[in-house]
């Protein structure tokens, strides 16, 4: 029999796990020693605090991120070719949701793996419930164009497409650019657009607050290195 390959989801930056990982992810976890990973690192240590009793050098790890060539991602799966549960874990969140994890759950469905995702946080979805905004039609960007006309020129595109369909909008930056980020968001969309900030999503200092970009510029909050879901809308 072939083994499963589980999506193990991880915190946001929330040290004290028990308050966003189920109590079911540390049952799973003792079970498997294959993990397909972002950051070996840190994965070791994200092991260690959901179990210290678990015994690192008996696992196996296995690297998948932007380095990662798409002809080395089919042997990450051999083992479970063989019948060993294997687990994918994000760096942040749910694993295949703006994640590299997608790679390698197509080829798992391609080999006839079973998948099984586990509950966890996801920024995205959270940030959107919380928001107030259309929550039955929604995309996510990603990340915006480096280049300043390039971003606002997107920034104008995918404001029309809130205006014109009423599509909740969403999209990140780099920790370090959000500041800029907010200030073409303000700089280039109508006053009455709705723009919810979601920074630091279950953290102690979480923000998230919708209210229109006029109301924005009377008072911009600082966001300079924090992790924060952008969203559009009416």
């Amino acid at each position: 029999m072939k083994g499963i390959l589980y999506l193990v989801p991880n915190t946001l930056g929330n040290q004290d796990i028990s308050k966003t990982i189920p109590a079911i992810i540390n049952e799973k976890i003792n079970s498997i020693r294959v993990f397909i990973v972002e950051d070996l690192r840190n994965a070791r240590r994200y092991l260690k605090r959901l179990n210290r009793e678990i015994v690192i050098d008996n696992l196996t790890f296995h690297e998948l991120n932007e380095h990662t060539l798409q002809e080395e991602i089919p042997a990450f799966l051999e083992q479970a070719m063989n019948g060993a549960d294997t687990a994918v874990i994000s760096e942040a969140g749910v694993p295949g949701v703006a994640d590299p994890g997608a790679a390698v759950v197509r080829i798992a469905h391609e080999k006839g793996i079973k998948v099984v995702p586990l509950t966890g946080p996801s920024s995205i979805l959270l940030s959107l419930m919380a928001s107030g905004l259309n929550g039955q039609a929604f995309t996510f960007h990603g990340y915006l164009p480096v280049k300043k006309p390039d971003r606002i020129r997107k920034i104008r595109e995918i404001e029309q497409v809130v205006i014109r369909k009423g599509e909740t909008q969403m999209f990140i930056e780099a920790p370090y650019r959000n500041d800029a980020l907010l200030a073409d968001i303000l700089e280039s969309c109508n006053p009455v657009t709705l723009l919810c900030i979601a920074a630091d999503i279950t953290l102690d200092t979480e923000m998230i607050k919708t209210q229109t970009v006029s109301g924005w510029k009377k008072k911009k909050p600082a966001l300079h290195k924090r992790p924060v879901i952008f969203l559009l809308g009416r």
